[in-house]
């Protein structure tokens, strides 16, 4: 009833850019309601931040909703181009700009951070990057407590190993069903950081954090809060607590720090006048929130 999706009055020609959550909602949207859209995207598949996110355990759903899109895009009949960079010449020819082009990995400023065994969670998720037995993540969030999770994953999970590792006593043998049962470590040494004083591990979702932030606990990893980044080299990421310096001698350094909105030719957008929309992560790149970013897609749909 908030959004009534209706037939266009006048069909225009337009250009969504970026085929992530924000892009495929407006896209699908928009030609349904009539107008013909060209979805340009620079990868050569649909999914954008999803694709990353269905590789963490536990939101492997993420990939019925890239398989919904696939079905809307041929069903709405939008025109898709895949590994297509998109340029401000080839933009001009449309009615209307959306730029949905996502988020990218913020850049921080440590000396060595160009060093080899320095990956951002986007490659590392991507390329299914080797990271060895020691791995520090630099950023707490919920991001960074997602990559720790999928890097301590057990390669056997099964119903019954899920249950032991919570307690859970299927023969009811114990009282009210639980025992006591053994902290189930991980063969990776890993350390989850925050510039941030206080609880590692906070952030990430109020109903479901304090599972995030125990099973890490229970794998073993290393929560540690008020962290100072000095630098990177050979012997490993240089860090201060509070006063006291160590080093971590890590085989991988994972930068986990936060996004920032991809914005390409940002510079000439004033060219465009009235005819460019920003939405998804390109608009906010802040905590990522697919539904604030689908919804953005559908209402923007509605207006044009």
């Amino acid at each position: 009833t908030e959004m009534v999706v209706q037939p266009a009055e006048a069909t225009k020609t337009i250009a969504v850019v970026g085929a992530g959550p924000a892009g495929l909602a407006c896209a699908t949207t928009l030609a349904q309601r009539g107008h013909k859209v060209d979805l340009i995207e620079k990868n050569d598949r649909i999914g954008g931040q999803f694709r990353l996110a269905m590789q963490i355990p536990g939101k492997e759903e993420f990939r019925e909703t890239i398989r919904y899109f696939a079905n809307q895009i041929d069903a709405s009949g939008v025109n898709l181009k895949l590994d297509t960079e998109a340029t401000f010449e080839m933009l001009l020819k449309y009615d209307e700009v959306v730029m949905a082009a996502g988020v990218e990995p913020r850049k921080l400023d440590i000396e060595g951070i160009d060093q080899e065994n320095v990956v951002d969670y986007q490659t590392l998720i991507r390329d299914k990057t080797p990271v060895g037995k020691k791995v520090a993540i630099v950023g707490a969030g919920g991001i960074g407590i997602d990559v720790a999770t999928m890097l301590t994953e057990p390669t056997s999970h099964s119903l019954d190993d899920w249950l032991h590792e919570w307690g859970i006593d299927k023969n009811m043998e114990h009282p009210g069903g639980l025992y006591p049962y053994p902290d189930s470590f991980s063969d990776k040494t890993v350390w989850v950081m925050q510039r941030k004083e206080g609880r590692v591990g906070k952030g990430p979702g109020k109903t479901t954090g304090w599972i995030h932030k125990r099973t890490l606990e229970k794998r073993g990893v290393n929560l540690l809060g008020g962290v100072s980044y000095n630098k990177i080299d050979d012997q490993g990421l240089h860090i201060s607590v509070g006063k006291k310096d160590q080093v971590l001698d890590a085989d991988s350094v994972i930068v986990c720090a936060g996004q920032v909105s991809v914005r390409p030719f940002e510079g000439m957008w004033q060219e465009f006048g009235g005819k460019l929309h920003v939405i998804g992560g390109a608009d906010y790149a802040g905590e990522l929130d697919a539904v604030r970013a689908i919804r953005q897609g559908v209402e923007l749909a509605i207006k044009l």
